[in-house]
């Protein structure tokens, strides 16, 4: 049978489908479970900067500063008997490494320099195989420039990687002027690799009451082809190990993502969808797929069609959406 491994972040991992942060992975049952489903590593649900800072307010409030409270202060929590969420998501590695055999990769989720590499120090003491960051600045305010942004981003990152020896994936948004440009600088200040792309759950509007609504929209196998291009133009202009993320549904996805060149696809909405058994029939699809066209290994078939490998990099440019738009056909029946 086809050698399925590869190699992300330094480790060497099993096959290429790695569940990304997603609620599953809250529960430690869902996390045995995908791993005996096939995957080859799981990054955990994602810690985030807000709820942190929400804890140490109430920390400070309620814990710190009973007095406050008069004779209501008898009524709280001692100090030591509260779990903040960082220590629920200390816990949670301690015990998803004592029970999982393959790696484990904490997700924090921020922008600020404050906290984040006490953070990092703490989820690497407690036995996270990697990080990744997934650093996320909505820049709303129209004096901040592009390069402002990049730099918060990397000035995030270098930071984190003087303070801990894990490999660092950073999980990028696809909004850069140049991606190409900003990869390399990740690069150069530490990264040991991206994932293409963060997908933002945006905000929509209910038109009954008028008011701004928070929705999970799920994604679908057309929402990869974005990732799959860029990733097919990074690979070969970095050392950066490539993950694709979102709109991974099936091993078709899978393939033509490592055709493009990623060295790992993030799973998330397909097993929210289908539960964490369907990792287990894509990687039997994509053996399946290897074996008739005579692959030997994920290695063999990784970047052969990358925009440098490519016989038409073209493929890839601006050209090829003048073609997509010349070889549109109308639908029958409708008349323009």
């Amino acid at each position: 049978m086809p050698d399925l491994s590869t190699r992300y972040l330094g480790l060497t991992l099993k096959n290429p489908i790695v569940p990304s942060s997603t609620p599953l992975t809250r529960d430690g049952d869902a996390a045995l479970h995908l791993e005996d489903a096939g995957a080859a590593a799981i990054v955990l649900h994602s810690l985030f900067e807000e709820d942190i800072r929400n804890d140490e307010r109430m920390i400070d409030r309620f814990l710190i500063h009973p007095e406050r409270f008069g004779e209501a202060s008898g009524h709280l929590p001692a100090r030591h008997d509260y779990a903040s969420r960082l220590d629920r998501y200390l816990r949670r590695i301690d015990y998803l490494k004592s029970r999982l055999g393959i790696p484990l990769i904490a997700s924090l989720n921020g922008d600020s320099l404050s906290g984040w590499v006490e953070l990092g120090r703490e989820l690497e003491a407690a036995g996270a195989d990697a990080l990744e960051l997934n650093a996320w600045h909505l820049p709303g305010d129209a004096e901040e420039s592009g390069s402002s942004v990049e730099d918060r981003y990397l000035t995030l990152l270098s930071e984190l990687r003087a303070s801990v020896s894990l490999p660092i994936a950073l999980k990028l948004s696809p909004f850069f002027s140049s991606l190409p440009h900003f990869v390399r600088q990740a690069e150069a200040a530490g990264a040991a690799g991206v994932s293409l792309f963060n997908r933002f759950f945006q905000p929509d509007i209910d038109l009954d009451t008028l008011s701004v609504i928070d929705r999970a929209q799920l994604s679908t196998s057309a929402d990869g082809l974005l990732a799959m291009r860029w990733i097919a133009i990074l690979r070969g202009q970095t050392t950066l190990t490539l993950a694709a993320s979102g709109g991974v549904h099936s091993a078709d996805d899978v393939l033509k993502m490592l055709l493009a060149g990623a060295d790992v696809t993030h799973v998330a909405s397909a097993i929210l969808l289908n539960g964490p058994d369907h990792i287990a029939r894509m990687l039997e699809a994509l053996q399946t797929w290897l074996a008739e066209r005579e692959y030997a290994s994920i290695e063999q078939l990784k970047g052969s069609m990358s925009q440098r490998n490519h016989p038409d990099p073209a493929a890839y440019a601006r050209s090829a959406y003048l073609n997509a738009i010349d070889s549109f056909t109308p639908p029958a029946g409708v008349r323009y």
